[in-house]
């Protein structure tokens, strides 16, 4: 990429903060590759624009990237970007590479986990610099792009791709990464407008020239011409001259250099782009001290372009507004004006003009098809031309799907349809190249024929500009009757968030900038392992949006993305209440942009038997279950059958593709299991406590509904268990310290208990804990998670207290009949037994 460069800042300038740095930034002159010096800050002003800062992720899908969104002003001469990265100071804080993707006009489109696309998407790497953070904790680069293209320009950043381990939120260590992109726009204020056909006289000395020319709808060519060149009072046309916005990551922008006879220079653009301001830039190539005369002229050339028939449908409405009693549409003044001395082309017409009905269903979600009938007409003299208007600011965010078809009985085998499709203007040139190149724009090919009647493409996050379907006949050399033939075509055209809705093994979210909003999938491929992104908004089901975050999130605090609820759906863009359910199912391996990647993805059996796994391991709360029933802890008893049920169709319904059962949504189902694995722990050492039975019960109530209440505030926070946990513990040590000391004994004071009981149940619990919180990964979850659910069980099974057992007689009261004694049992209560 020769118009951009870029730069990197070491311990010199890590101290420096922003304002300096960009203080330094507008003192510096221009670099010499935008093509000026020091002295060409005359004409030229500077504009700086700067967004708040945000915490970075470690990537695992799209939604782990920052993104940030800038809107370049029309006429700007350089771009500078300053992008800052700060890190926290501390152990866990390890030297990392932060990644920043650039795009003009659309999101960037990126692939680190390096999986791959669905067939048929056209895909173009990514613009990307890597910003090292190693020995100091802040880092500076810098990256210039000069005549850049106006309108919105995108930056992603993010740290390198996840670890597979699965930790816990608050025990792992963790450290902030914080990204803020500023740029500094240099933005030419003196330009000269070229009138078509109208010679501008220019003159270069030290600095360059800026001109202008207006490109109006269906112009087929443009030519810029330099004439009567004079360098330093002799023949010669030392000139280099620029046209055309730079786009990254690709970059079309073309670059003349005219140096001596022959002469006039000319420079001949096909298919320039439609309706907007091309930029031209002429520098001097005899120095500083040298000058260079010469006339610029700009010549446009326009098609006929010819409209379809519409007279069937104006005529099918009832109520009409216009007469539309004319039925072969001729091409309007409008479509010819070019100027005040355009040319316009007299041969037959260069192109049809299909109109194109723009039907909005949802958010980044829209339907084009044709005006007045499903297929499009197809010969050989002239393309056939459908616009599709994704120029609204807000289209870009999604996935451009076209589908052709073509009529099985009018393809002849030596006939093909060939289609184009490209943004900003369309390719015309069927009958000189099938490339599909126009002047700023390589365009996508298609092609149908009588072997392959079908033609599909996807573009990812498409520009932010008017695209063009261009369809054409080509006929063989020797075919007979062929340039009168007619293959009527089948197009399906939509922009959807995502594609088929991510599949059976995803979920399409849809994610927010500020306003701006764009989707992308979330694969079922492993277990959270932080926070999600703060710009998760809404979550696409079906075509109806279900979710929508609290604003005022602090900076830095993530909102994950949320599961789609099996019950009533709200209608469209109402918003529910901000729920936390976090955690996608440990998926079969399946990656991509699409969820389509099954490199690594396992079998129909091996989902099976990992659900199998997940869920048939929860059986083991039977045992608990079975103990508490036999010693009369019904309420015990009650909370391991409540936390067993949930967390078995919780695991049933966490798991994608093909073994899957929900009785319940998602988030409903998640909830109940963290809450029953809670109260379970909550009431085992509780029990263990021996405490008088309506204190325990007050205990066990209020408990829950503290549980209950920090899952609701945050579902992946480690204090919900480890809070309650520690506070049930101290209360159960109390109570055994307490009767040691009365007794003057250990308690409990059998050994069998303690060797056969507490120590068994007590390994169990740490080896499961020590399991949960540090051996889990997403490729042995099944495993591991399971073992899980087996120690946790046990350990209740076996940490649970024996029976109230009568002590010796402790004294005898005369309320009672003689065959009643008043005895103590362990809780220290007083009962009557006979």
């Amino acid at each position: 990429m020769g118009r951009a460069g870029t730069g990197t800042g070491g311990e010199a300038v890590a101290a420096v903060v922003a304002g300096p740095l960009l203080l330094l930034l507008l003192a510096r002159p221009p670099p010499a590759s935008a093509g000026y010096s020091g002295k060409s800050e005359v004409g030229l002003v500077s504009e700086h624009f700067s967004q708040a800062p945000q915490r970075l992720s470690f990537y695992s899908w799209y939604g782990s990237a920052r993104l940030f969104r800038f809107r370049v002003p029309p006429d700007a001469v350089l771009l500078r970007w300053l992008l800052q990265v700060s890190r926290e100071s501390g152990a866990a804080c390890t030297d990392a590479e932060i990644t920043v993707h650039f795009r003009s006009g659309a999101p960037p489109v990126i692939n680190p986990l390096g999986t791959s696309f669905p067939d048929d998407t056209a895909v173009q790497p990514s613009f990307q610099v890597g910003v090292p953070l190693s020995t100091t904790p802040r880092s500076n680069a810098s990256v210039n792009v000069s005549h850049p293209a106006p309108g919105d320009w995108f930056v992603a950043a993010h740290l390198p791709p996840s670890s597979q381990k699965i930790e816990l939120k608050g025990l792992a260590p963790t450290c902030a990464y914080v990204f803020q992109p500023e740029l500094l726009v240099t933005r030419v204020v003196e330009i000269s407008i070229m009138e078509p056909d109208v010679p501008l006289p220019q003159t270069l000395l030290s600095h360059p020239s800026y001109l202008k020319v207006f490109v109006p709808d269906y112009t087929r060519e443009l030519l810029l011409e330099l004439r009567d060149c004079v360098s330093n009072g002799s023949l010669g046309c030392p000139v280099r001259l620029t046209v055309g916005p730079v786009t990254l990551p690709s970059n079309f922008q073309k670059v003349l250099t005219c140096t001596g006879a022959p002469w006039p220079c000319r420079l001949l653009l096909p298919s320039p782009p439609w309706d907007r301001w091309l930029q031209v830039t002429a520098e001097s190539l005899v120095g500083p001290l040298g000058t260079v005369a010469f006339s610029a002229v700009a010549a446009l050339t326009a098609c006929r372009p010819r409209s379809v028939t519409i007279q069937p449908l104006l005529q099918s409405s009832q109520n009409q507004s216009f007469n539309a009693s004319s039925g072969l549409l001729s091409p309007s003044p409008d479509h010819q004006d070019l100027g005040r001395s355009g040319r316009v082309d007299r041969s037959p017409f260069c192109l049809t003009n299909y109109p194109v009905t723009r039907e909005d269903m949802d958010v980044v979600s829209v339907h084009f098809q044709p005006l007045d009938r499903v297929s499009v007409r197809v010969c050989s003299d002239t393309p056939s031309v459908m616009r599709l208007r994704l120029n609204t600011g807000m289209d870009s965010g999604g996935s451009l799907t076209i589908s052709l078809r073509a009529n099985k009985t009018e393809m002849r085998n030596e006939t093909v349809v060939v289609a184009c499709v490209n943004a900003a203007s369309p390719f015309l040139g069927f009958n000189t190249s099938l490339n599909c190149t126009t002047a700023f724009f390589q365009g996508y090919p298609l092609s149908l024929s009588a072997w392959s009647r079908r033609a599909n493409l996807i573009i990812p996050y498409p520009e932010t500009d008017n695209w063009y379907l261009s369809l054409q006949l080509m006929c063989p050399e020797n075919a007979e009757d062929c340039e009168q033939a007619v293959v009527h075509v089948e197009t399906t055209l939509y922009l959807v968030p995502c594609l088929n809705d991510c599949g059976p093994y995803g979920q399409c979210l849809l994610l927010r900038r500020h306003s701006y909003l764009y989707a992308s999938c979330s694969c079922k491929a492993g277990e959270c392992q932080g926070p999600a992104r703060p710009e998760t908004l809404l979550l696409l089901a079906s075509s109806a949006v279900l979710c929508l975050s609290p604003g005022g999130a602090p900076q830095g605090a993530g909102e994950r993305p949320l599961q789609s609820n099996a019950g009533a759906k709200p209608p469209p863009h109402s918003p529910i209440p901000h729920q936390q359910s976090v955690c996608l199912a440990q998926a079969p391996g399946w990656r991509g942009w699409s969820c389509t990647d099954n490199s690594t993805a396992q079998t129909v059996a091996q989902q099976r038997a990992a659900t199998l796994l997940l869920t048939l391991s929860n059986l083991m709360f039977l045992a608990p279950i079975a103990v508490s029933v036999r010693r009369f802890f019904l309420v015990e008893a009650s909370v391991y059958a409540y936390t067993m049920f949930f967390s078995t169709f919780y695991h049933a319904c966490d798991q994608p593709g093909e073994a899957v059962l929900c009785i319940l949504s998602y988030d409903t189902l998640q909830y109940c299991d963290f809450l029953g694995s809670g109260a379970a722990i909550w009431v085992t050492i509780l029990c263990m406590a021996r405490l008088k039975t309506v204190l325990k019960y007050v205990l066990f109530l209020l408990g829950t509904l503290v549980i209950a209440m920090s899952l609701q505030l945050d579902r992946r926070g480690m204090w919900n268990m480890l809070g309650p946990c520690l506070f049930a513990f101290v209360i159960m040590a109390s109570m055994w310290a307490y009767r040691c000391g009365h007794r003057r004994q250990c308690y409990p004071t059998s050994w069998q208990r303690w060797a056969f009981y507490l120590l068994p149940g007590v390994s169990m619990a740490s080896v499961g804990i020590a399991i949960y919180t540090s051996m889990m990964t997403s490729d042995n979850y099944y495993y591991t998670h399971s073992i899980w659910h087996i120690l946790l069980a046990g350990s209740a099974a076996l940490l649970l207290p024996p029976p109230d057992q009568p002590a010796e007689p402790w004294a005898c009261s005369q309320k009672f009949p003689c065959h009643y004694q008043i005895c103590k049992n362990d809780r220290e209560e007083l009962y009557a037994v006979t």
